[in-house]
């Protein structure tokens, strides 16, 4: 768009499919730095994050009612996707994890075992942790079973529409695996309910590159490109809508579109610039201001005064008690003693 080129280069396009009510996406046309991904999904859950993130497409929305689940498809090989929802660009396409909201999870629920589950299909790159290991343990992972599985009775080869799209290639394979994964996810998920239902987030995180694969072997003008296209939207959003019912609405599911990923080289470079500049420090600059800082001096402010007039009070109390209230235990006292 317009937008994009007064801003900066844009590398793809960031889409939210469903997110509950209590999650506030606002409808426009802001760019958002592709960094700063992990950072929305952190966000929406409800963590804090290091730095300020002044991004007008993501309201405050509802802080007592968190998402139970966090779901981000990123699609490699093509710049935008027709999905339904808000569809934001993104400004320098880095790759990105979501290392930093995995972890946060868990930190904080590390006694109810949340499902986190990062997956590559591709590379065949996964990473099970929490409940994710007993409830996807019959996921397919690597390349050869997600080509046998293709091939059962029941996979996704009967029932899609494949138009120019060939179950003899290998390119078309991968890429129709891909969309296994996603119906597996969603099937599997829905034979163990009750995990959609505890009270710790889950967080998905899948990265496709069989769209990007169908488009060097056939071309980009190519009717397999075009089909191939289609039927991974198609696939997303009936994705996103059986994730979204399974956590009984309250889940976010999102999708990042990149044509290819802009190396981070450049950002590396600059932060050792930083870094060693800091070492220095020439000028005896103060440390850079902490966001949580009134935060912190707030409550050990107001919890030190309390702790102070806690005990002046309860000291106060403890000098004029009446020993004449507590005539029971002096009572007992005098019987023991006319007793020995």
């Amino acid at each position: 768009s317009s937008f994009c080129l007064f801003s900066g280069v844009c590398g793809g396009e960031f889409s939210v499919l469903r997110s509950p009510q209590s999650v506030v996406f606002r409808d426009g046309s802001w760019p958002i730095p592709g960094e700063r991904i992990p950072d929305v999904a952190a966000l929406t859950m409800g963590f804090s994050v290091e730095e300020d993130l002044p991004w007008p497409g993501l309201g405050v929305g509802d802080l007592f009612h968190r998402p139970q689940a966090t779901v981000l498809v990123t699609v490699k090989g093509v710049d935008k996707l027709p999905v339904k929802g808000f569809s934001y660009p993104i400004e320098n396409a880095v790759p990105f994890s979501l290392d930093s909201v995995a972890n946060a999870i868990h930190t904080l629920f590390s006694e109810e075992m949340p499902v986190v589950l990062q997956l590559a299909p591709s590379e065949e790159r996964v990473y099970m942790v929490g409940k994710a290991n007993a409830v996807f343990e019959d996921l397919s992972v690597t390349l050869r079973q997600l080509r046998s599985r293709l091939f059962q009775d029941n996979s996704i080869l009967s029932s899609l529409p494949l138009n120019s799209l060939s179950r003899n290639n290998e390119v078309d394979l991968l890429f129709l695996s891909e969309l296994q994964v996603l119906h597996d996810i969603a099937s599997l998920l829905s034979r163990h309910k009750h995990l959609a239902k505890d009270h710790s987030p889950d967080l998905y995180s899948l990265e496709l590159s069989g769209l990007e694969e169908v488009g060097k072997h056939y071309g980009e003008d190519s009717q397999q490109f075009k089909d191939a296209s289609q039927i991974l939207v198609d696939s997303l959003q009936k994705f996103a809508d059986e994730m979204f019912n399974l956590y009984g609405g309250n889940a976010v599911v999102e999708v990042v579109a990149v044509k290819e990923f802009n190396s981070p080289l450049s950002r590396k470079t600059r932060s050792i610039l930083q870094a060693s500049q800091s070492k220095e420090n020439p000028y005896n600059l103060a440390y850079p201001y902490n966001y949580d800082y009134s935060v912190i001096f707030n409550i050990v402010l107001w919890m030190m005064i309390g702790l102070a007039l806690a005990v002046i009070v309860i000291s106060y109390n403890l000098w004029n008690m009446d020993p004449g209230y507590d005539s029971i235990i002096y009572r007992m006292t005098n019987q023991k003693i006319r007793m020995d």
